[in-house]
């Protein structure tokens, strides 16, 4: 088992920036794919970006250019760089391990479902 813990999240005006990190502890050695999730109100909960064991990142189209995933194995710590932030980025972010989830697989489109370990999860509000 993993177990990861968020934090950074926070309230910024349109345009801004925020620094998103998951510390992981347990069986980090095990996990082949990292990715953050974030679920809006009323909405499913949806993959932003993931990280495979080789450093290979993917992100959902909405967040191209904007965010940067990345990650620091001596920390153990996984980080989300998000720029030019949108109102619509407004939701609460999770990052999961997905212990079983291959590189093949690692995507920001992956399924939620298949991520084993989750963190508590971090506020984030754009507001304009």
């Amino acid at each position: 088992q993993v177990k990861l813990v968020e934090s950074g999240g926070g309230s910024v005006q349109v345009g801004g920036s925020l620094r998103l990190s998951c510390a992981a502890s347990g069986l980090t050695n095990s996990v082949h794919c990292m990715g953050w999730f974030r679920q809006a109100p009323g909405k499913e909960r949806e993959g932003v970006a993931a990280i495979d064991s080789a450093g290979d990142t993917n992100y959902v189209d909405s967040v191209k250019g904007r965010f940067t995933i990345s990650k620091d194995n001596v920390k153990n710590t996984l980080y989300l760089e998000m720029n030019n932030l949108k109102p619509e980025d407004t939701a609460t972010y999770y990052c999961a391990a997905g212990v079983y989830v291959t590189n093949d697989y690692c995507s920001a489109s992956g399924r939620p479902s298949w991520y084993g370990d989750w963190g508590q999860g971090t506020r984030v509000t754009v507001s304009s």
